[in-house]
């Protein structure tokens, strides 16, 4: 809410230094508003209805004291200048509420009218310069963002006309190409790939910055992932002669996270290991679970290589960092990587950091949390601490009748997420994230907490609801079907158990009915010829 251009609140227990206080207000300004409240939780409460022009704050109070105080009336109120009242022993406290973000301070009892005028009329002052900066820095970063980010989209269109000719010609769909030209072409594309790789980073850094960056998390075989990344980077670690190896946990259980970004995560610290190692080193590629910390499987990229001096730790995940140590071959990039996977780390909710000794390699690791159905479901398919009698699952599918174009797939996913989620009870039934792709398709499962009958009535109401968007109806065939899932008597079972095991049956029924639209759309394609 707006607030009134003369309104001060005072924050202040003691009754002598809130009445001497206001009287040197209406000393210096008689048309001031001045609200007096005795506690922090009265003065949150207050400042949520109407923000003041300004706070003049106690830092001493019966339901707080000391910096507590004034960081809870910051964060309140961030954009409201502060002027704390301190006491003769609180100085010290007092320059550190400045120092993180307090206007001034007034020592009680040693200042009149004047000063406090002057203090206040100055921390306005402040406070509105401070916004003014705050507002024109924004705006410079949002103006760099649009910047970059046009350029960097210009930037494509050349780029994919560089890359596709230079591959023509080195396939000699154009003619015959002599061994210098096909090196110089090789050359051509290397940079090519290292530009377009640049441009790529510049995009989700400025999209991390502001927070642009997004992530779909599904249920993910981790190890798969991990897989793929080695098996991209395979031949170069083989053209600098680098051993490449994978070790595997096979305990693990399925990751919530995006298997694109993640893959990004991975191929950054595995290219990074392989180039900043010799000849002749190795590099391992490590998944593992951690007893200490049960909800996250830890992976790690072990390298044989340099190593990282103790003054650059720190800094390897800053935004445009590049080792002033490294070679010419090493400082080739924008030093992007490291940032952006960080923020891609931070936004699954895990963490990466780096251990490193100068002439003994590095192990970069970054940690993503496991799915868990149990925890998932119970606030659903539990009520009043026993497991509901009926528990149903419904599976929607989606298949292309001509394949969806290129960037649609994403779109019809959120799409149908954003109706599915229209037809369920957010407090009694659940929608799944993905368990795997499925051929061109999507496929959907809702846990619904009724029985066959109501899951019916859930399935029309899903059906309806798809067929209204005509973008769908004509370009996919939907299947929406529902069967039950067993639940387990009670029979004094607790029911965290009753939880483990319904969900260990949702799993399996999620899982099998993915496997089996997998054979279908096998045999199919095999019928099809293709």
């Amino acid at each position: 809410m707006t607030a009134s251009a003369n309104h001060v609140l005072l924050i202040e227990d003691n009754p002598g230094d809130a009445d001497l206080v206001r009287l040197r207000l209406v000393d210096c300004k008689p048309s001031v508003a001045v609200a007096c409240v005795n506690r922090l939780s009265d003065a949150l409460e207050s400042m949520a209805k109407e923000q003041p022009s300004l706070v003049l704050l106690d830092l001493n109070l019966p339901d707080s004291r000391g910096a507590e105080t004034f960081r809870r009336v910051l964060s309140k109120a961030p954009g409201v200048p502060v002027v704390v009242l301190s006491g003769q022993d609180d100085e010290e406290l007092a320059l550190k509420a400045v120092h993180q973000g307090v206007q001034d301070y007034l020592v009680k009892g040693s200042f009149d009218s004047k000063q406090l005028s002057r203090a206040m009329h100055y921390a306005m002052e402040r406070q509105a310069l401070l916004t003014s900066l705050d507002i024109s820095r924004k705006q410079q970063l949002q103006f760099k963002d649009q910047f970059l980010s046009h350029v960097s989209h210009e930037l494509r269109t050349p780029l994919t006309s560089i890359h596709q000719f230079a591959t023509i010609l080195l396939d000699g769909i154009s003619g015959p190409v002599s061994s210098e030209q096909r090196e110089h072409l090789q050359t051509m594309l290397r940079s090519a790939n290292q530009l377009h790789s640049m441009i790529n980073d510049l995009l989700d850094a400025t999209r991390a910055e502001s927070g642009k960056i997004r992530i779909e998390p599904c249920c993910i075989v981790l190890a798969d992932v991990i897989r793929t990344a080695v098996s991209i980077l395979q031949a170069s670690a083989q053209e600098k002669r680098i051993g490449l190896e994978m070790g595997l946990d096979a305990r693990i259980p399925l990751v919530y996270a995006d298997p694109e970004r993640v893959l990004q995560i991975l191929i950054n610290l595995i290219h990074n290991a392989i180039k900043f190692t010799p000849p002749e080193g190795s590099v391992i590629v490590k998944l593992c679970l951690v007893d200490a910390d049960s909800e996250f499987a830890y992976v790690s990229v072990t390298d044989t290589g340099r190593g990282i001096s103790p003054e650059a730790r720190p800094l390897v995940f800053e935004r445009m960092y590049q080792d002033p140590a490294g070679v010419d071959d090493s400082r080739k990039g924008l030093g992007l990587g490291l940032y952006i996977a960080q923020e891609l780390a931070h936004l699954h909710g895990g963490r990466i950091w780096v251990e490193s000794q100068l002439g003994h390699g590095s192990v970069f690791t970054f940690t993503l949390p496991l799915f868990s159905m149990a925890k998932l479901l119970a606030p659903a398919i539990t009520h009043e601490g026993k497991l509901r009698d009926a528990v149903s699952l419904i599976r929607v599918e989606l298949h292309p009748n001509l394949g969806w174009g290129i960037g649609s797939s994403r779109e019809i996913r959120q799409r149908v997420v954003e109706m599915l989620n229209q037809c369920i009870l957010p407090d009694k039934d659940v929608l799944l994230p993905a368990m795997g792709s499925v051929g061109e398709g999507e496929t959907y499962h809702v846990v619904a907490s009724t029985d066959m009958t109501g899951a019916g009535v859930m399935v029309q109401r899903i059906r309806k609801q798809l067929e209204r968007c005509s973008d769908l109806r004509t370009s996919t065939s939907v299947t929406v079907e529902a069967e039950p899932v067993p639940v387990v008597p009670a029979n004094d079972v607790p029911l965290v158990k009753l939880v483990q095991e319904t969900a260990d049956s949702i799993t399996e029924l999620c899982m099998a009915t993915i496997q089996k639209t997998r054979m279908l759309d096998g045999k199919a394609r095999l019928d099809a010829g293709q």
